[in-house]
């Protein structure tokens, strides 16, 4: 089904392609432009230079979000990701709280390998040691969505996924004051609000987003709350200086239904046997921006940022086949993050001989500090409720008590530059420096256990370490302009990425850290070639990854207590290698002429990627495939415009995946195991009765099918983290 799928939306472009289509009215638009005159596709690249970035050369993609008609209440992945190629979603919850998701068989936990940002700046706990992101901003709240893949190591920061940035609103420039009221009711008690103002008065542009949402979720024991809110004020001195002060903050409480084991979700995956699960997260992130342009060859954008937040994590973390029976105490996980950074940026285009050139030189600081205490919560073995404090005493009467303080520094320096050779062809080298400085000080407990399980002589033991490195990457890249509408594009670019702080001390009873672990080192490439305008658009592109020293999980046996666990270590060399696609055919204004006021394009979006560890000295994974790498993933849909009217279809398939490196089918605990492939079926309308009202509808899951993204070895599961079922949303906007 999905490959005859996949064909029929294919031959549906290639028709159009061969018949050949008007292109007298392609035009270059000038790069600080943000919204294009590209049709309604929602979905872009970007230029080769915009603002003092540059991404020429780059795989780039770019979601434009008020052309995306998808399910923007709940931030659903699979509609607002649908047409970027071979992206891995997981799915945490029905109602978009975390965003999961990983490209070319890298991992999609919180965004992890990926550089995650807002407005430009880092939004991630802690950007070098916790990369993770329990913060996503609400799709409400987004303007676009821009994408870099592995290249953008040298500009954004070394992780192998490249960099997601997510530009917010900003008020209207033509007006003093405008009100957005959106609200929206779904399945399990779904409910949305959000309210936005902003405008322009004399010199002064201002935003404000309010968000306030919650519900019950598919499952017992799954309800939350969650409140967002953004601010931000730009000064615009003249036309060449300008200085932005942004705020935000979220807030969240949510009950987790736990995870399942293979026979209980083949039997009910509606069912939840964690009754005692909770997760709370508190954001405050904080950045001040400055632009100047210097001159007409001379631009600078200098960006402070900082971040104030916490995470707490409370439940019950043992296997998931053994029952919890109210007496057992909970884990309390407690994070307090505050990091800031500055990252500035000078852009200059120069000329050699008659040929334009630009320059992009950047320095990065970046300080972060991390305080994390793991242990028992208070009333572990008689509370249900959400107490996110810990057992009294528990520094001296606890045997899984742990305190430290994660710090670090890290500066860099980069540069890129765009050596035009024709005014077709150009080559862009680049260069970055960092240095880092990695600590971590504090205690844990050291138990033995007998052949019975009972703990032996625990230990406290007092732990500090540091880690200093400071190395150099390089890369570079390629483009062909072979008209103005297509452009081939080429990259290598070395990458890089730190170990975290879960990789230093963790007590997870599932998961275990090698002591001898270390940094990851590789490189990334790509070839491809697009086409961005007209009734046919594509983007098409070879791709590989390479690790030389892969960290991943390997299932293991404990000998003395025969425990199953994962053991995380430098697994092995790993080599990714893949194709992606995007095609996107408008037929309708094929048929009819670009005058046509119906629009009705069909979309194919295809990855094939064959991941796999090499020149392993462990024989029970050389050759497997690395764990969660679908072969294929695939996406194809039908949107249709008329009028008021606009009504969008998209089929998703994803492949089989394994969860460990020695791709384990099966385990009694489920953390580990087959991860079926599975296709899913969403269906989002809209209307515009005026001006000032619109009303939306969607249907996720359209065919109720019973599937799972992942499973989990600590929260929210362990085990098989069921996905939802069929469900409804009605979203009213009234816009002032």
């Amino acid at each position: 089904m999905k490959f005859n799928i996949l064909i029929s939306a294919s031959l549906c472009a290639c028709a159009v392609a061969a018949f050949g289509q008007d292109t007298t009215h392609i035009r270059n638009l000038d790069s600080v432009i943000v919204r294009r005159n590209e049709g309604k596709a929602g979905f872009s690249h970007l230029h080769d230079v915009e603002g003092t970035s540059i991404y020429a050369g780059k795989k780039t993609e770019v979601i434009v979000l008020k052309d995306v008609v998808a399910n923007t209440a709940t931030n659903n992945p699979r509609q607002v990701y649908g047409k970027v190629a071979g992206l891995n979603i997981w799915e945490n919850d029905g109602a978009g709280i975390q965003l999961a998701i990983g490209g070319r068989g890298l991992s999609p936990n919180r965004v992890a390998n990926f550089n995650t940002r807002q407005n430009g700046y880092d939004i991630s706990a802690d950007a070098l040691g916790y990369p993770e992101s329990y913060y996503t901003p609400p799709v409400e709240l987004m303007d676009r969505i821009e994408i870099v893949r592995g290249a953008a190591s040298l500009q954004y920061g070394t992780q192998f996924g490249g960099m997601i940035n997510f530009k917010l609103h900003e008020g209207p420039t033509d007006k003093k004051f405008s009100l957005t009221e959106r609200a929206t009711a779904g399945s399990w008690g779904f409910f949305n609000s959000s309210t936005s103002i902003g405008g322009t008065v004399k010199k002064w542009n201002y935003y404000a987003f309010y968000q306030h949402k919650s519900g019950n979720g598919w499952r017992p024991n799954a309800e939350f709350n969650t409140n967002t809110a953004y601010g931000s004020l730009t000064y615009k001195a003249n036309e060449k200086l300008a200085v932005t002060f942004q705020y935000t903050f979220m807030d969240y409480l949510a009950h987790q239904p736990g995870g399942l084991t293979d026979a209980d979700f083949a039997k009910d995956p509606h069912q939840s046997v964690r009754a005692r699960n909770w997760f709370r997260v508190n954001w405050n992130l904080g950045a001040v921006m400055l632009d100047y342009k210097i001159n007409s060859h001379l631009q600078f954008n200098t960006r402070f940022f900082g971040l104030m937040a916490r995470r707490d994590a409370l439940g019950i973390l043992t296997f998931i086949d053994r029952v919890d029976n109210g007496e057992t105490d909970r884990d309390l996980y407690k994070d307090h993050y505050q990091n800031w950074g500055n990252e500035s940026r000078l852009l200059y285009n120069y000329n050699i001989g008659k040929v334009a050139s630009t320059l992009l030189l950047g320095f990065r600081y970046y300080q972060g500090h991390t305080d994390r205490e793991q242990g028992f919560g208070n009333n572990g073995t008689t509370g249900h409720g959400n107490d996110f404090s810990f057992t009294p005493a528990l520094q001296t009467d606890t045997l899984r008590y742990s305190d430290y303080i994660f710090p670090e520094r890290n500066t860099a320096v980069f540069a890129e530059n765009i050596f035009r050779i024709t005014s077709r062809f150009s080559i862009i080298p680049g260069v970055r420096f960092e240095h880092l400085v990695t600590k971590a000080d504090g205690n844990y407990t050291n138990v033995a256990f007998d052949l019975a399980g009972n703990p032996i002589d625990p230990q406290k033991v007092m732990d500090n370490k540091i880690n200093r490195r400071s190395f150099v990457i390089g890369g570079v890249g390629a483009t062909y302009q072979v008209r103005n509408d297509i452009q081939v594009y080429a990259n290598f670019s070395q990458n890089y990425k730190a170990i975290n702080f879960n990789d230093l001390r963790t007590l997870n009873p599932n998961l275990r850290v090698d002591s001898a672990l270390h940094d990851e080192k590789g490189y990334s490439a790509d070839a491809g070639i697009r086409k961005t305008a007209g009734v046919l658009r594509f983007d098409v592109s070879l791709f590989m990854i390479n690790y030389n020293n892969k960290i991943g999980s390997i299932l293991s046996v404990d000998p003395q207590t025969s425990i199953i666990y994962n053991l995380r270590t430098n697994v092995s060399q790993s080599r990714h290698i893949g194709v992606e696609s995007y095609v996107e055919a408008d037929i309708w204004k094929w048929i009819a002429g670009d005058n046509a006021k119906t629009s009705v394009s069909i979309f194919s979006n295809f990855s094939y990627l064959s991941a796999k560890y090499v020149n392993s000295k462990e024989k029970v994974i050389e050759g497997r495939k690395v764990e969660f790498v679908p072969d294929i993933i695939f996406k194809t849909g039908l949107m249709v415009r008329r009028n008021k009217w606009t009504a969008s279809y998209q089929f998703a398939y994803t492949g089989q995946q394994f969860t460990d490196a020695t791709n384990a089918v099966f385990t009694a605990n489920a953390i580990d195991g087959k991860i079926p492939a599975y296709h899913i079926m969403d269906l989002s309308a809209e209307y515009t009765f005026s001006k000032m009202i619109s009303l939306y509808g969607s249907v996720n899951n359209l065919a109720n099918t019973m599937y799972f993204t992942r499973r989990a070895d600590s929260y929210p599961g362990p085990g098989i983290v069921p996905s939802d079922a069929r469900s409804f949303y009605l979203t009213l906007q009234l816009k002032l």
